[in-house]
């Protein structure tokens, strides 16, 4: 008899998950196609557990670059191809400003901070940390200076192991973190420092944590696996402890604070808190501090340093491209200091950059945009609170790997490319200044830039 109350049970739920699922889509008949989405699951099972972004791209191809998905009950719509990521988030920037609700993320930063946040928080967040970054040295000289401070200590990391194989992940990673608390903390760790190997433990973690299937799973049916043990309790104990060192780090800032001397982004914010103004309580709290620090962290560390690891590999692979290279940058820069300046007169060295951003492939997908009111895109209607994911075509992207065709020209200036690392994060959510922050080889060595037997 139990058995067959379950039986009866389960059926009844599949049914009123078809009428309810049914009833959704009579009432939205223009949304884009897509799919036949099984109940409760969706279209869940066809993805590719690891690398979802390819099943989205395979179904672009039958259903246009604009179409819809389901995971579990939700619906949300791709957009993939450069024009049409381009027209979205260019042409219909206001439209497709928001971000959708992350139930994973949500749990950890309530959003608060920058990347997952809406409304006037997003907003206030954005301004401040735009216009306090640019303050401490974003897109000035100053920066410039500290990545070349920082590309010595490396270098000279590097050079302690004379010529013995090494592994480079920790001091390369440690190198673009310190940059980045330069900014956010105006301080410098050693690479073997105990602070600075914990906390790059945490992110690259959680990084790989966060693109698992689990992680998936968990944004799909949050209350069930909320109540089961697994990697998503990792995510939620590294952010914990996290948190905890900037909880830190700010009482003690706090302690040493002089209005009148602001060290960085955090003794700005907290001169902000002490205002006493309504935006002071409303946004300028300690829980918005903590997340827009680890918004800022996460964003530039891993990713900065991953693709620079892809750059060390393919000039290895390429030793004529590295020679081309280092000629360019023998020939404009030579014994002087690097800055950005020189970049528009380094053509080959610009498009070799760009062509490593393209083959390292490491953001396949954009942080998934939400629509902020109803909107008709393409001839189809998407409307208000609509998770969007960008995605850029696996073909497309394919067409400008690394190769000696493009990189290995005789004329001075390379052809231009679309820049795909770009496209994925145009519209509000990223400034332009942001954009064209590009960094260069910092430090000039004798002979080519890299060695097989320097770098393994």
């Amino acid at each position: 008899m139990e058995l067959v109350t379950v039986l009866l049970s389960i059926v009844a739920v599949f049914f009123l998950a078809l009428v309810f699922n049914k009833r959704k889509q009579e009432k939205y008949k223009h949304l884009p196609p897509g799919p036949r989405p099984l109940p409760i699951l969706g279209n869940v099972l066809m993805l590719d557990k690891t690398k979802p972004y390819k099943t989205l791209c395979q179904l672009s191809k039958e259903y246009g670059p604009v179409f819809s998905i389901h995971l579990g009950m939700s619906r949300m719509v791709v957009l993939c191809g450069y024009e049409t990521i381009k027209d979205a988030l260019m042409n219909h920037a206001e439209a497709f400003s928001d971000r959708p609700h992350n139930p994973l993320f949500s749990k950890v930063v309530k959003e608060h901070g920058i990347a997952f946040a809406n409304g006037e928080n997003w907003k206030v967040m954005r301004r401040f940390a735009l216009s306090t970054l640019r303050d401490y040295g974003m897109g000035k000289k100053t920066l410039d200076n500290r990545i070349t401070e920082e590309a010595e200590f490396l270098v000279q990391k590097w050079k302690s192991y004379e010529g013995r194989p090494f592994g480079d992940f920790t001091s390369l990673n440690a190198a673009v973190t310190n940059i980045i608390v330069a900014l956010l903390l105006n301080k410098r760790f050693e690479y073997e420092d105990p602070t600075i190997l914990r906390l790059m433990a945490l992110v690259s973690e959680n990084l790989k944590l966060l693109g698992s299937p689990w992680a998936l799973l968990y944004n799909i049916f949050p209350t069930l696996i909320d109540r089961m043990p697994g990697p998503h309790r990792t995510i939620f104990e590294n952010f914990e402890n996290f948190k905890g060192f900037l909880s830190d780090t700010f009482t003690k800032y706090k302690k040493d604070l002089d209005v009148n001397d602001q060290r960085n982004l955090v003794d700005a914010f907290l001169v902000k808190q002490q205002e006493g103004k309504p935006e002071s309580t409303q946004f300028f709290h300690n829980e918005n501090l903590t997340v827009l620090v680890g918004d800022l962290f996460f964003a530039g560390t891993e990713t900065t340093s991953t693709i620079l690891r892809w750059g060390l590999l393919l000039l290895m692979k390429y030793p004529e491209i590295q020679k081309k290279v280092q000629n360019e940058i023998d020939k404009v820069i030579g014994s002087s200091q690097p800055q950005m300046e020189h970049r528009k007169h380094m053509p080959y060295t610009d498009a070799v950059i760009h062509e490593i951003l393209r083959f390292g492939d490491i953001v396949p997908a954009a942080i998934p945009h939400a629509t902020s009111q109803d909107v008709t895109f393409r001839g189809y209607f998407i409307p208000k609170e609509k998770e969007v994911v960008p995605v850029r075509p696996w073909p497309e992207w394919k067409f400008f790997f690394f190769s000696r065709s493009y990189c290995n020209i005789s004329h001075s200036r390379p052809r231009p490319l679309p820049n795909w690392t770009l496209v994925l994060h145009w519209g509000l959510r990223m400034p332009q200044n942001l954009l064209k922050f590009v960094l260069y080889p910092a430090a000039r060595t004798q002979g080519p830039l890299i060695n097989s037997q320097f770098y393994s």
